[in-house]
C-alpha cells in the first residue's frame, strides 16, 4: 500500500499519527494511506519556510523567474505522469486532466514575468530635489488550502505567484487527491526552487487550523465551499492575516430566443457535465427565455446526453468519469432524489448507470431536470455533480432578476446574437465573471479570477495582476539629498509640494 507523507525543506518526511485513505473513484478501491499532519508537523513546515525566506526575498526577481521558466518545461515534460495521477485519484478523464494542467502551466508562465510584474513606480522631482517611488515587498510565509476538484491547477493559481513575489509557501492540498500536488512540488525543486521555499503538508482540519493560528503565516489563500470559505476568512482575519477565500457557486446560463441553439446546447453539455460537474465554474442551470426555446433546448439536450459515454478516465476516451468519493456520490444522488420530490421533471435519469467491470466505482450518469423553480434545493444549492436544470422565464429582465437575487455570484453567461442584449447583460448583471456565448468564462492567467457576493471573501481576486497585490505590500519612499551644504531653517507648516 502506497504511503503518502509530506514535503518539508525539500525532503519527504513523516509527521502525524493519524491516516486517511485515498481511493480510486473508478474502482472504489483504496490506493494509498495518507498521513495527516499534526500541529507539530505544520509548525515544522512553517519554520522551514521562515528559514528560507530571507535568502529567497533577496534573490533577484530575474533569477526567480528563471526557476519558473524551468519549472514550466518540467511540467510539460511530465504532463502524462501528472495527468495519470489526477485521474487515478480524482476520476476526471485524461483529456480533462490535461486541460487542467495546461491552465495551471499558463499561471506558471505568467509568474515567469516577475521582473516586469514587480516593477514599482518612480517619480522624479515631486518637489525641489525630491524623488518618490514605490516598491512591492514580500510578506513572508504564505499558505494555500486547495480543493479536490483541481488538484494541480488551483495550487498553481497560488504558490507560483507567491514565491515569485519573494515569499515562501506552505501548501495544504485536498486529502482526497494529494499525489499530483506533491509530485508537482518536487518538480519545482528540480527546477531550482530552494528547499523550504515551497513545503507541502497533507492533512485535514487540524492542519488547516494550525496554518490559520500560526502568527508566522502572513497570508492565506483558500478555494472550496462557501461555508468553509466564510469560516476560514473570519478565522484568518481574526488572527491578523491577509485572507482570500473563494467559495461556492450556482452559475446560470441565459438562453435567449435568438441564440444559435445548436452551438449553445453543445457548449452547455461540456459546461454542465465536464469533469462530472465538479467545477465551481460549471453551469448547472439554463435559464431559457420563453417556453419555445426551453422546449427546443430540452429536446436537443436529451439527444446529446444519450450520446455521452461514461467510464473510467484511463480506459478508452469517455466523456465523463466518476465522482470523487462515495460520500460525494451519495450526496449528489440525494439531490436528484430531492429534485424529483420537489416536483421538478426529471427528463434524463442517470441514477441507474452501471459501468461494466467497474460496478464499485462512483459513477452517476448525466441528469437533466426541466421546470426547475426558485426555492427548490436543486435550484438554490450547489450540487457539484452532473445535474443540469432548466428554468423557464418570460424575459431577459426576469432572467437577470433571478441571477441577481441568488446568494452566489461566481459566473454566468448569455447565449444570444443580439449585441445590445449582450452589452446590457454584461454591464448590469451582479456576477464576477461573465461570458457571452462562452459557457465557462474563466479568465486567462494574465487576468484575475473571482466571483461576487458569497462566492468570494476578500478584496482581491485569484492569480493574475491581483495576485501581485495580494502577495506583496506596497512601500513608498520619498527621498531628498540637500545640495551645496546649505543650512535650512525648520518649517513647522505641513510640507507641500
Amino acid at each position: 500500500m502506497n504511503r503518502i507523507t509530506h514535503l518539508i525543506n525539500g525532503q519527504r518526511v513523516d509527521g502525524g499519527s493519524r491516516f486517511s485513505q485515498v481511493y480510486n473513484p473508478a474502482t472504489g478501491q483504496v490506493t494509498a494511506q495518507l498521513q495527516l499532519a499534526d500541529t507539530l508537523t505544520v509548525d515544522a513546515a512553517i519554520a522551514s519556510a521562515q528559514a528560507a525566506f530571507p535568502a529567497w526575498r533577496n534573490t533577484p526577481p530575474l533569477k526567480r523567474a528563471r526557476v519558473m521558466s524551468k519549472f514550466k518545461e518540467l511540467l510539460e515534460a511530465n504532463a502524462d505522469a501528472i495527468c495519470q495521477l489526477i485521474t487515478a485519484e480524482h476520476g476526471k478523464v485524461l483529456a480533462d486532466a490535461l486541460g487542467e494542467l495546461q491552465r495551471g502551466i499558463e499561471n506558471v508562465e505568467f509568474a515567469s514575468y516577475a521582473p516586469q510584474l514587480l516593477k514599482g513606480e518612480h517619480s522624479r522631482n515631486v518637489g525641489p530635489g525630491i524623488d518618490s517611488w514605490s516598491e512591492f515587498q514580500a510578506l513572508g510565509v504564505c499558505a494555500g488550502i486547495t480543493p479536490f476538484n483541481f488538484p494541480v491547477m488551483v495550487p498553481l493559481w497560488m504558490w507560483p505567484m507567491a514565491v515569485i513575489c519573494g515569499n515562501t509557501f506552505v501548501l495544504k492540498p485536498s486529502e482526497r487527491d494529494p499525489s499530483s500536488a506533491l509530485f508537482v512540488a518536487e518538480l519545482a525543486l528540480q527546477a531550482g526552487l530552494p528547499p523550504g521555499v515551497l513545503n507541502v503538508v497533507n492533512g485535514d482540519k487540524e492542519a488547516v487550523d494550525a496554518l490559520l493560528d500560526s502568527p508566522h503565516v502572513k497570508a492565506v489563500s483558500f478555494v472550496g465551499s462557501t461555508p468553509i470559505a466564510e469560516s476560514i476568512y473570519a478565522h484568518g482575519c481574526a488572527k491578523g492575516k491577509r485572507v482570500q477565500a473563494l467559495g461556492g457557486a450556482k452559475n446560470h446560463a441565459v438562453l435567449m430566443p435568438d441564440a444559435d441553439l445548436d452551438n449553445a446546447v453543445a457548449a452547455m453539455m461540456g459546461a454542465a457535465f465536464g469533469s462530472c460537474g465538479e467545477r465551481c465554474m460549471a453551469v448547472p442551470l439554463i435559464v431559457a427565455v420563453g417556453n419555445e426555446v426551453a422546449d427546443a433546448a430540452v429536446a436537443k439536450l436529451k439527444v446529446e446526453i444519450a450520446k455521452m459515454t461514461v467510464g473510467p478516465g484511463t480506459v478508452g476516451n469517455p466523456d465523463m468519469g466518476p465522482l470523487v468519493t462515495k460520500a460525494h456520490f451519495d450526496k449528489v444522488r440525494g439531490y436528484v432524489d430531492q429534485g424529483v420530490a420537489e416536483g421538478a421533471e426529471l427528463v434524463v435519469d442517470g441514477r441507474g448507470l452501471k459501468v461494466a467491470g467497474h460496478e464499485n466505482g462512483y459513477f452517476l450518469g448525466p441528469c437533466l431536470f426541466d421546470h426547475v423553480k426558485r426555492g427548490m434545493r436543486i435550484y438554490q444549492e450547489e450540487i457539484f455533480g452532473p445535474v443540469l436544470g432548466v428554468v423557464r422565464v418570460h424575459s431577459l429582465a426576469e432572467a437577470m432578476e433571478l441571477i441577481d437575487s441568488h446568494e452566489y455570484g461566481n459566473g454566468t453567461c448569455i447565449f444570444t446574437r443580439d449585441g445590445e442584449a449582450a452589452r446590457y447583460f454584461t454591464d448590469h448583471i451582479q456576477v464576477g465573471m461573465v461570458g457571452v456565448n462562452v459557457p465557462l468564462p474563466v479568465p486567462v492567467a494574465y487576468h484575475s479570477f473571482g466571483g461576487w457576493k458569497r462566492s468570494l471573501f476578500g478584496d482581491l481576486h485569484a492569480y493574475g495582476p491581483d495576485a501581485v497585490r495580494f502577495y506583496t505590500k506596497r512601500k513608498t519612499i520619498t527621498q531628498r539629498w540637500p545640495s551645496g551644504g546649505v543650512r535650512e531653517n525648520a518649517v513647522f507648516s505641513f510640507p507641500s509640494h
